[in-house]
C-alpha cells in the first residue's frame, strides 16, 4: 500500500464523508478532482458579467430639463435669440431647454448665477457684448469670465441699428448730430445696461461724432424703447433683434446701421460711418457659455446642438428679418473671438472714463 504523505492524511481526515444510497459507508478519495482551466475561465467570466449586470449604465446627458440664464428682461433681443435656440435645441436633445431671465448689473447677476452654478451642463449661459467688456468696467467683478466659464459656441454677430420715434423731426444722422451739438442738454440715448453694446456704440458715436448726448440706461430693451415711443429719450443704438420687427411695422423710424457695410437685411438704412461719421463700427454678438470644468463630453454634445440649431429655419428667419450673421462656431473661436472684442473696447471705456454704476 503506497504511503501517504502527512497532508495528504491531514486532507483525508477533515473531508466529510457521505453515504451511498446502498447503506455501506464510502471512502473519502484522498485527492479532489480538478476543474479544467478553461471551465475556470469561464466560471470567472460568467460572474464579472452577472457583476457588471448589477451595476446600473451610465445615463447620457441631459437627464432632465436644462436652464438657459438670459442676464436681460424679457422682450429684448436677446431674449428673443435665446428662446429661438432654446426651442432648436430642445429638439434636438429630446429634453426642454427653458430660458430664465435674470436682469440687473450689467448682466452681472445673472452670469454670476451660471459663474457658480454646477459645472453639469444644466446651467447655461447667454453671454452678449457685456461679458468681453465687463473686466474693463469693474475692476473687481465676482467672477472672472474666462477661469469661471467654458465657452461653448459664438451663435451670431449682429450690428446695431440707430432709431428714433416716428413723430421725431431726427431723419439722419446728420439731423441727429445737429440736434445734439444744438441742444446738448436735451439729448438722451437709452440703453440696456451699463456696458451693453447698446451704451457703448453711443459712446462710441459721441466720441467720433464729437458730441454730447446723455445715456440713460434700462434694465433690457423692451422698456428703453417703451419711453423712446414716449419721448422720454431721444434714440436709441439698439440691436436689430430687438428693434427689427418695430421698424418693420412703422413704429420706429430707423436712421442708421453700425455695421461697416450695409445689411443686405436693410439695403435702404445707411451706415453711420456713410452718413457723417467715418470710420464708425460697432457690433453685438450671442455666445453660449456653461461653467467652468464642465465635462469636455457634455461641451462637444451642447456645441453640436448648436451649431445644428443656428442653421434651421427658425434662425433664418432671424437672420433675414433681424440682420443676424448666423456663425455657430467652435468653443476655441468663441474665445478667440471675446478676447478680440474686449481689446477693442478698453480703450473707448478708459478714455472715456467709463465705470459700472
Amino acid at each position: 500500500m503506497p504511503r501517504l504523505n502527512p497532508l495528504e492524511v491531514s486532507m483525508s481526515r477533515t473531508r466529510t464523508t457521505q453515504r451511498p444510497a446502498t447503506g455501506s459507508v464510502a471512502q473519502a478519495s484522498p485527492h479532489r478532482p480538478k476543474l479544467p482551466l478553461h471551465h475556470m475561465i469561464a466560471s470567472a467570466l460568467m460572474g464579472a458579467l452577472m457583476v457588471a449586470g448589477s451595476v446600473p449604465a451610465r445615463a447620457e446627458y441631459p437627464e432632465k430639463i436644462i436652464k438657459l440664464v438670459v442676464p436681460f428682461a424679457a422682450g429684448g433681443g436677446t431674449d428673443i435669440v435665446s428662446r429661438t435656440l432654446a426651442q432648436a435645441v430642445s429638439t434636438d436633445l429630446k429634453k426642454s431647454m427653458i430660458v430664465e431671465n435674470r436682469p440687473g448689473a450689467g448682466t452681472i447677476l445673472g452670469t454670476q448665477a451660471v459663474a457658480t452654478s454646477d459645472p453639469d451642463g444644466y446651467t447655461l449661459l447667454m453671454a452678449t457684448f457685456a461679458h468681453a467688456v465687463n473686466p474693463s468696467l469693474n475692476a473687481k467683478l465676482p467672477f472672472d469670465p474666462h477661469k469661471d466659464f467654458a465657452p461653448v459656441s459664438l451663435i451670431a454677430r449682429s450690428f446695431n441699428i440707430v432709431v428714433v420715434s416716428p413723430s421725431s423731426n431726427i431723419k439722419s444722422i446728420a439731423d441727429l448730430i445737429a440736434e445734439a451739438r444744438k441742444n446738448p442738454d436735451k439729448m438722451n440715448y437709452g440703453t440696456f445696461g451699463i456696458g451693453t453694446s447698446a451704451h457703448l456704440a453711443g459712446e462710441l458715436f459721441n466720441v467720433m461724432a464729437n458730441v454730447k448726448m446723455t445715456t440713460v440706461a434700462y434694465k433690457g430693451a423692451a422698456p428703453a424703447i417703451s419711453d423712446l415711443l414716449g419721448g422720454q429719450i431721444q434714440v436709441m443704438f439698439t440691436t436689430v433683434a430687438s428693434a427689427g420687427a418695430l421698424v418693420e411695422s412703422g413704429q420706429l423710424r430707423a436712421i442708421a446701421v453700425t455695421s461697416p457695410e450695409r445689411s443686405p437685411a436693410y439695403p435702404n438704412i445707411p451706415t453711420v460711418a456713410e452718413s457723417g461719421v467715418p470710420g464708425y463700427a460697432a457690433e453685438s454678438w450671442y455666445g453660449l457659455y456653461a461653467p467652468a470644468k464642465t465635462p469636455a463630453p457634455i461641451i462637444d454634445r451642447l456645441n453640436k446642438a448648436t451649431r445644428d440649431a443656428v442653421s434651421a429655419g427658425a434662425f433664418k428667419r432671424l437672420e433675414t428679418n433681424e440682420g443676424l450673421i448666423m456663425v455657430g462656431s467652435s468653443p476655441a473661436e468663441l474665445d478667440a473671438y471675446v478676447h478680440s472684442e474686449e481689446i477693442r473696447w478698453a480703450k473707448l471705456i478708459k478714455d472715456a472714463n467709463i465705470k459700472a454704476e
